[in-house]
């Protein structure tokens, strides 16, 4: 009842009052700017070719899709040069979410932020996946045995996003702590190479399209191939190993998790708080120990190992209890 109430209020909203946001909206655009030639197209024309598409909620979920730690706040006339769609259009589905709780303003009404709704969504998502049900108890052993923190991942297209973990209680991690709804760059990170491992060229080139891969050290792959061959060594050893090739003081072991058809649905990660994983044999152990915590999940996912698995087999010759 308060968020219909809520919808009301904004649809009864003073005329004035818009006229005077959408003006103040502007002053964050040069003013040598023209207004786009697409203010006289109709609302409701689709920007899909699916007649089943709505077009304002395709639009309003595009708006919601372009806030992100690299651009957490956003004004009206960026987000329509960015999306192409009318800037009075853009106002509209502004007013929208904000009355629905999606967005909020910030710095006096010119521009926005994700409001709590967002994130009251991505809670109820999380809460949704049987991987956090089964993983969170799997990485809880995981972090016991190795005394590091573990983490649980899934691919969101180019991203990332971390979506359970079992943090250690070590005073070394207290400075890499990573929040859950974190996300990282999918190409850049090996957590992404794993992730990405039942991918073909042709399908990770769909994926990116002409995106500019973007490098973040001297490791980052900067083409499609490249990345390909990353990913495809990952899968081919069954998990992946990282020594500071993406954030300094930062080595990572990380290993997929497959579902009952047999795809890559997550990885399971630990994390080391140094640049490197340490002496051969520490190396070998925490690589057994990850691949022994997502070959675990995979089975409660009902995944059937195959003979010729490599995170399986790399699994049986883990040094550390997973039970």
């Amino acid at each position: 009842m308060a968020k219909a109430s809520t919808v009301a209020a904004a649809k009864k909203a003073p005329r004035k009052s818009r006229d005077a946001s959408e003006a103040a909206d502007a002053a964050c655009e040069p003013a040598a700017e023209n207004l786009e030639p697409a203010e006289a197209n109709d609302e409701e024309s689709g920007t899909s070719n699916s007649s089943y598409l709505v077009p304002g909620l395709e639009r309003g979920l595009r708006i919601l899709a372009e806030f992100s730690a690299h651009d957490p706040v956003l004004c009206a006339p960026e987000l329509s040069k960015r999306i192409g769609i009318p800037r009075t259009t853009t106002f509209r589905l502004l007013q929208t979410l904000e009355a629905l709780g999606f967005l909020e303003r910030v710095n006096s009404d010119r521009y926005f932020r994700l409001g709590v709704a967002v994130l009251r969504l991505g809670f109820e998502y999380l809460s949704s996946l049987e991987l956090t049900d089964f993983g969170t108890p799997i990485l809880e052993r995981l972090r016991d045995a190795t005394g590091l923190s573990a983490h649980l991942l899934i691919r969101d297209q180019r991203d990332v996003v971390f979506v359970a973990k079992a943090q250690s209680q070590q005073s070394i991690f207290s400075s890499v702590k990573v929040q859950i709804g974190t996300r990282l760059p999918a190409h850049a990170t090996v957590h992404g190479h794993v992730l990405m491992g039942d991918l073909t060229l042709a399908a990770l080139r769909e994926l990116y399209g002409h995106a500019r891969l973007e490098p973040f050290t001297e490791r980052t792959p900067t083409t499609i191939e490249e990345l390909y061959e990353r990913v495809r060594e990952c899968a081919l050893q069954g998990y992946a190993v990282s020594e500071a090739s993406f954030e300094r003081g930062i080595s990572v072991v990380t290993a997929p998790v497959r579902d009952q058809a047999g795809k890559i649905a997550a990885a399971v990660t630990v994390t080391v708080p140094r640049s490197d994983l340490g002496e051969p044999h520490e190396k070998e152990q925490l690589i057994e120990a990850a691949c022994g915590a997502a070959n675990e999940l995979s089975i409660r996912l009902n995944y059937r190992p195959r003979a010729d698995d490599p995170t399986f087999a790399r699994a049986q010759r883990k040094t550390f209890a997973a039970t």
